[in-house]
């Protein structure tokens, strides 16, 4: 086969541009499941969605693997030996065939009804497949199933007991097709599968050879000497299960890992212990009905695991032993605001961050276990402050905090109690962060370009080092040992409308309706106020962008050249529609506030003297503007400004606020605060003598972006329950009446969502499409010399 023919190949031409020797593939269509995947044009179109999904050539590779060995586990090395022969990928690439094929199977990966995961095996399809033939115009579409198994005409439910319910102890058979299914082929079509995938791969290569320039000659390099070529990545996940598994820590010798999961039969999250390979866990805490266990910490001397109890209206911090034969409460703590905490040296008591109280926050603080007394520490601290996750040095010299999240940045102070030392400039989001084992640097998460990424920050220098580990969250280390845990995690989200004007009621299923439907992450929907136009975030590009499209015409969406949104707030509309404000970085990795044109999609960058930009909204005079970016100390501040002067001038400002919205209509800018739960009120001049709080329980601290103003002035929540993963209610005015259940197995994104229309009558938010958490383990490498460009003190 020629290379011109190879590259046709690869461009879908398929079999037409075969040679005549070639054999043929069953038919170009085939159905997993109830999915219908059509080959040359590598599309698969899912029941419900609008439009198929288009994979990768190596995608739809591993695809046809799976097929070939229906039923039958796939080693990851033997989808890497077929589908990438002769070259040195890394182990991800198969990580995200497998989760693009989920994401176009619509496949969810805690009940997974397509591709199962083996673990430290592979990967095996479940769902029946089938070959679809067309004969003809007048014929209908006739099928033949692709195993044996499935077309076996001697059949009987003794042979396959699933399906007659007989001995349960026998392996599951597929579903079968209606039997009108016509016989499968020979031995041919598995031939012809494995020969398909031959030819994608060899039209990768065919087509990047004709397009390439000419190349100077190099040496061969032995054979020998290329198998340390191959890129491995510098951790192993050790939980596997399905769903999620998150807030890891670490016994003090890094032998055992307890976490936070839901066990089986189970709706609320316990706590978990295994050991750090990857063993079956066992069930450390049992919480009574409706309530969650969270963020276990482990003792130094490794006798307790402390872990907090919540319901919707308590909050306790609890010990337990690892072993689960005692435990007990300790304190209580209050639900709006869930403290952080971690113990200290000697094992005796624990370090609590801010807490709120009437007149603000109160400074860290350390619980004795055996008095139950508290004991402030002595710092210098600002009530509107927030100081959180406090961390003792492994020598108990010092303690480290974050102060002010979202803008977060590191501090020390002597454990004893001192002056504040401020160690990073980050004003990063950060995702929780501990020691290293050396106590010579600290390890964090900290979102860059919407991702969660691991870096390490040297204490005397203020340098901030990326550890080559991209979707990490949540980093713990061992006492005794050079080893880490942490969360591996990376959702994908999509756009859903849910109509509301159809009534209420217990039980009330609303419908959700997808837009925009992608394989990307779609986050932070804004409905325009003509209730015609939705602003998004995607990565749908390869990138974060800002994207526009028409709700009722799929075809008029657009991504906004020349901007990198951020991803922590939504972008705001003008009150007539026509512009929108979007926060995010220029070309230079500085904040910027950018304004767009939605109709030619113009965009001019804002010269705002805020140095980082968080939020922006427009007020009712165009010639003022709302910022919510960081003051001197790092602490975020609400300003509003007259742009119709040069330099802007401050009119107004309202310290320690975390988000806000403008309500024109009333003439009033509603926001919550960093400190405390609640949600408060000011007029558009942001007079602090004016400042009235309208919710004092809800929006929660960890939910303070996901509320909106409605049209008509209604102030709604979205909430996660128990019983139903996306919950809307109305908080102001009051509503006694139950909430909505808009979706009661996918979880909204925290952060934010949008309402449209005069009456409210739809919701714009981003549910998640597929989701799932696993904890890694690493032995920690020899430090890295790269810097993170602008992250040093």
């Amino acid at each position: 086969m020629t290379a011109v023919q190879l590259a046709a190949h690869h461009f879908g031409f398929m079999q037409r541009t075969l040679e005549p020797s070639t054999p043929p593939l069953p038919s170009e269509r085939l159905r997993v499941g109830e999915c219908v995947v059509d080959v040359p044009l590598r599309e698969i179109r899912a029941p419900g969605k609008r439009r198929p999904l288009r994979i990768t050539p190596k995608s739809m590779g591993v695809l046809l693997v799976l097929v070939e060995q229906a039923g039958r586990v796939v080693s990851r090395d033997s989808l890497m030996t077929e589908v990438w022969p002769d070259t040195l990928p890394t182990n991800d690439v198969v990580t995200q065939a497998i989760t693009q094929l989920r994401k176009a199977f619509d496949d969810e990966r805690g009940n997974p009804r397509y591709i199962e995961t083996i673990a430290k095996n592979g990967y095996r399809l479940l769902a029946p497949i089938e070959w679809i033939h067309t004969g003809g115009p007048a014929a209908s579409a006739d099928v033949v199933a692709s195993d044996e198994r499935w077309s076996d005409p001697t059949r009987t439910t003794a042979k396959y007991p699933a399906i007659a319910g007989a001995d349960p102890s026998e392996p599951l058979a597929p579903v079968p097709f209606p039997a009108s299914s016509s016989p499968r082929g020979t031995w041919t079509s598995i031939a012809s599968v494995i020969f398909v995938v031959a030819l994608l791969v060899a039209g990768l290569v065919a087509w990047a050879l004709i397009r390439a320039p000419a190349q100077p000659e190099v040496a061969p390099v032995a054979v020998t000497g290329m198998q340390g070529l191959r890129s491995e990545r510098p951790y192993r996940l050790i939980t596997s299960a399905p769903g999620f598994e998150l807030s890891p820590a670490l016994s003090p010798d890094a032998g055992l890992v307890a976490y936070v999961a839901i066990p089986e039969g189970q709706r609320g999250t316990a706590i978990m212990v295994q050991t750090t390979e990857q063993t079956q866990p066992r069930q450390l805490t049992r919480p009574p009905e409706g309530t969650d266990d969270a963020s276990p910490v482990w003792s130094p001397d490794g006798r307790w695991i402390a872990f907090m109890r919540l319901s919707e209206s308590s909050c306790s911090i609890r010990l337990v032993t690892p072993n689960a034969r005692a435990e007990h409460e300790v304190g209580v703590c209050d639900r709006r605001s869930p403290p952080t905490f971690d113990w200290t040296p000697d094992s005796n008591g624990l370090i609590f961050g801010s807490m709120s109280t009437d007149q603000g926050t109160v400074g860290l603080r350390v619980l004795n276990l055996d008095s139950g007394q508290w004991r402030p520490i002595e710092y210098p601290h600002d009530p509107d402050e927030l100081d959180t996750d406090p961390r003792y040095s492994p020598d108990g010299r010092w303690i480290v905090f974050v102060r002010n999240a979202p803008l977060g940045d590191f501090w020390r102070i002597p454990a004893q109690g001192g002056n504040a030392e401020r160690l990073s400039r980050l004003r990063a989001d950060l995702r929780g962060w501990d020691w290293s084992p050396t106590g010579r640097g600290l390890i964090f998460s900290a979102m860059v370009d919407g991702e969660y990424r691991l870096f390490r920050l040297d204490t005397s220098t203020g340098e901030a080092r990326p550890m080559g580990v991209d979707d990490g969250q949540a980093p713990v280390a061992a006492r005794s040992r050079r080893a880490i845990a942490f969360v591996q995690r990376r959702p994908y989200f999509g756009l859903y409308r849910v109509q509301l004007t159809d009534g209420d009621g217990p039980g009330r299923v609303h419908v959700v309706e997808p837009l925009f439907a992608s394989a990307a992450r779609d986050l932070l929907p804004s409905i325009a106020p003509d209730g015609r136009q939705l602003a998004f975030v995607s990565d749908r590009s390869g990138s974060n962008g800002l994207w526009v499209g028409d709700v009722s015409q799929p075809d008029t969406l657009r991504m906004m050249g020349g901007i990198r949104p951020g991803t922590r707030y939504a972008p705001a509309w003008s009150p007539d529609s026509r512009r929108l404000l979007a926060t995010g970085i220029d070309a230079q990795g500085r904040g910027v506030v950018q304004e767009v044109l939605a109709a030619s999609g113009q965009v001019s960058t804002l010269p705002v003297p805020d140095a980082e930009p968080l939020q922006a909204q427009y007020s009712v005079d165009p010639n003022r503007l709302f910022v919510l970016a960081a003051s001197e100390e790092g602490a975020p501040q609400l300003r509003l400004y007259d742009r119709s002067a040069t330099p802007w001038r401050v009119l107004g400002r309202i310290d320690g606020v975390s988000h806000f919205e403008v309500d024109g209509a009333r003439n009033r800018v509603l926001f919550t605060r960093l400190t405390e739960a609640g949600l408060w009120e000011v007029p558009l001049d942001l007079g602090a003598a004016s400042v009235r709080q309208v919710s004092a329980s809800v929006p929660t601290a960890d939910r303070y972006r996901m509320w909106t103003v409605a049209p008509d002035g209604e102030i709604r929540y979205l909430e996660r329950l128990q019983d139903c993963a996306a919950s809307l209610r109305r908080i102001v005015p009051a509503d006694p009446a139950p909430p909505r259940c808009l979706d009661q197995l996918r979880r909204s994104a925290v952060n934010g969502f949008s309402l449209g229309g005069p009456r409210n009558e739809a919701a714009y938010l981003a549910l998640v499409d597929w989701d799932g958490a696993d904890i890694g383990y690493m032995e920690l490498p020899k430090e890295t010399t790269e810097v993170v460009p602008g992250w040093v003190k």
